[in-house]
């Protein structure tokens, strides 16, 4: 464009977004929310004059539009958007817009400015996109040094509106093993920061910060979150300033002099997305639509994977695993991985890691016979790896000890025995990757779980000792990459001890997300449910553990393991060759059931009722037609009413009759007290269903009942 206009309107996928563009100021968000319908230029313009506020004595101490970057020199009393200088000088930016464009495209409506500070010789490149498929804000900048001295980029931090209204927080945190967990808190004055300083987004990452009307929940009541799509360090941010502004804001961490810019030199931020709903499932569902529009998500039907770690942990021979596959293929299993254990010297966790080289003694013909046999049982092949970690007790280890984070005082601590193995070194990269490769090429790997045990401390890049963080995220997102590029068809899985690296950026790598280490369905139940407000079911790892919970301890029978596991990337996490033939057949009879309806659970829309008893949970899938509907009713302690009274379903359309029938695919009958309608189902429509609900049978703590919802 050569003229500059007052505001612009970016309207897709059921959101709009209002921009202030004039010259004077960097792009400031009016409205992002609700679809505002056509408007035309004098609508705009009074969308401008209606959005500002009064001013008093004083620009820096009355509320302003929110601005993409907020600079100190406009009168921003809060978090700066840009932190940097050039020799401590050119620390306080202010930029002005040279040029805006509005872009129509296929995927996208987006604005693009270019704007200058010309005292400080730096410019900045700003995208901010509303994305057709899903109605999800995403924006980012691009930083660029035009001066002769170096600037040094302490923070580049964007940020996202949210109205007066939006007065209560909700973030996640978590541990190892009991990932997602939600908390609840006022959106007080001042700042609620979640960071993560690991390398990676971390076991306790927030996931999102979500700002809403008090009391929102899954079905009703505004909601507004922000993610950032980076697998490295992050902030994600909720302020709320005394003059009453509330905004989401997030960054990449970076450490000292991670960037430093020379003369041209460029740095680009992360996306920083944004989604919002009237409650939480419409938020998530804007995620999920996302994801499914992105162009390496799977396109085949998720095939149910056999793993071998919980079964026989580094016990590893061909004759056991060849016979586990036996029995996976036997109960409907269609991908089998082999878990940590098979490579040079790896008899437990403390040594080995890094020599990614095939055991003799373990396989003296190679993996190849296990791999042809896996395939002849109408199997894929898997393999896991642990590509960015070394055991200092490793013939890697020995040979390129330079290859090993070290910020100046050594490797640092270990963990779990490991330390990280900088793959900023083209040498080390080269290493993993050509082996990784081979294995691929040689074994005909259809898929690797990539982990990531170790978090990265003092990871220092030798020789110099400065941080590593940034660039050894970007070498990971570089190695997965020229993996799919060798290997088309390859699929890659993101566990990090479980869920510690789980990001939109690391999403767009792979085709699988390992939630948590937990297979305990109590555990489970909660996990799935939070991390699904970013990673719809069919990215989500989901496996039938043992019995007795290898985590937790805990004893649950195989209808409430199956049921929590159905939902998602169907898996199988026990030793088989020790189970029963009954348990077998029950197993094969759930996993035939998920087959059956995978195509609903894996395409359609997400919900989740808002239970008055906490002990109690209604979720379900229903399909995008609304033609069907498959809910789980759980129970997950002792309820504080018994009976346990009625429960709405969500999702279904109003005006259609829908037959619900009890579903029990092993023929277990639910225990606790039942209700008259399960024993033949019922007829009613969607509207009723919905407002009057069904009542719910009194189970046990630790037990679900399955619901079918089919139009009619």
């Amino acid at each position: 464009m050569t003229e500059i206009p007052d505001a612009v309107h970016l309207r897709a996928g059921g959101t709009s977004v209002v921009v202030q563009t004039d010259a004077a100021r960097l792009p400031r968000i009016l409205h992002w929310g609700e679809d505002l319908g056509e408007l035309d230029a004098s609508a705009l313009a009074a969308i401008v004059v209606a959005a500002q506020p009064a001013i008093g004595d004083s620009a820096v101490t009355y509320p302003q539009p929110v601005p993409a970057l907020a600079q100190l020199a406009e009168g921003w009393l809060g978090r700066p958007g840009l932190v940097g200088d050039g020799a401590g000088m050119r620390w306080a930016s202010l930029f002005s817009v040279v040029a805006v464009d509005v872009v129509d495209g296929e995927q996208s409506v987006a604005l693009r400015v270019e704007a200058v500070d010309r005292a400080f010789a730096l410019s900045l490149s700003f995208e901010l996109e509303v994305l057709r498929a899903s109605g999800l804000v995403r924006q980012r900048a691009t930083l660029c040094n035009h001066g002769d001295e170096p600037f040094r980029v302490g923070g580049l931090e964007l940020a996202l509106p949210v109205p007066a209204a939006a007065d209560e927080l909700l973030d996640l945190t978590g541990r190892w093993s009991l990932e997602r967990v939600p908390q609840r808190h006022p959106f007080h004055v001042g700042e609620w920061t979640r960071v993560s300083r690991g390398g990676k987004p971390g076991l306790e990452h927030t996931l999102l910060v979500a700002a809403g009307v008090p009391g929102f929940g899954f079905r009703s009541g505004l909601v507004w979150a922000t993610h950032l799509g980076w697998s490295g360090n992050q902030a994600l941010t909720a302020e709320r300033m005394p003059a009453g502004t509330r905004r989401l804001a997030a960054s990449e961490v970076l450490l000292a002099d991670e960037v430093v810019l020379d003369t041209g030199r460029t740095y680009a931020t992360a996306w920083q997305y944004g989604s919002w709903g009237d409650g939480l499932d419409e938020m998530a569902a804007r995620f999920h639509r996302h994801v499914r529009s992105i162009p390496s998500h799977p396109s085949r039907p998720r095939p149910v994977i056999l793993n071998t770690w919980e079964a026989v942990y580094f016990r590893q021979d061909f004759g056991t695993l060849a016979a586990l596959a036996e029995s996976g293929a036997a109960v409907g299993a269609e991908r089998f991985v082999v878990d940590d254990g098979w490579f040079l010297g790896r008899r437990d966790d403390t040594s080995s890691l890094g020599d990614w080289i095939v055991d003799p003694e373990i396989w003296p013909d190679g993996l190849e016979p296990l791999a042809d046999r896996v395939r002849e049982l109408g199997m894929d092949f898997g393999l896991w790896f642990e590509p960015e970690m070394v055991n200092l007790d490793s013939e890697l280890a020995r040979a390129h000890p330079e290859w090993i984070f070290d910020a100046g005082h050594g490797p640092g601590l270990p963990s779990r025995h490991q330390h990280v193995l900088d793959l900023a070194h083209p040498g080390a990269y080269a290493l993993v990757r050509d082996r990784m490769s081979d294995l691929v090429d040689r074994l005909g790997i259809a898929y690797i779980k990539w982990d990531h045990n170790r978090y990265l401390l003092d990871a220092g890049h030798t020789p110099s000792g400065g941080p590593g963080m940034r660039a050894q995220t970007l070498a990971a997102y570089r190695l997965m990459d020229e993996l799919h590029e060798r290997h088309p068809g390859l699929e890659i899985e993101s566990c990090a001890s479980g869920g510690g690296r789980i990001d939109l950026g690391v999403l767009e790598r792979t085709q699988r997300v390992w939630p948590s280490d937990c297979n305990d369905p109590h555990e489970r139940l909660e996990i799935q449910r939070w991390t699904g407000m970013l990673v719809p079911p069919e990215r989500q790892g989901t496996h039938i553990g043992a019995e007795e919970s290898h985590t937790t301890r805990r004893v649950h029978p195989l209808e409430y393991r199956a049921e929590k596991a159905i939902w998602g990337h169907l898996g199988i996490e026990t030793n088989l060759l020790e189970v029963d033939e009954e348990t077998r057949a029950r197993l094969a009879a759930w996993i035939a059931f998920h087959k059956q309806h995978r195509a609903l659970l894996h395409s359609g829309f997400v919900v989740h009722a808002d239970a008055i008893d906490p002990a109690c949970r209604l979720e379900g899938v229903v399909a995008a037609d609304r033609g069907e509907a498959l809910y789980a009713f759980s129970v997950t302690e002792r309820p504080r009413t018994w009976p346990v009274g009625r429960i709405g379903l969500p999702g279904l359309d109003d005006d259609r009759l829908y037959a619900v029938a009890l579903v029990s695919p092993d023929g277990a009958r639910p225990s606790g007290e039942p209700v008259p309608w399960l024993a033949d189902g019922i007829r009613l429509p969607g509207r009723v269903l919905r407002a009057v609900g069904l009542e719910m049978p009194s189970l046990d703590p630790d037990r679900s009942v399955l619901l079918h919802a089919r139009a009619v």
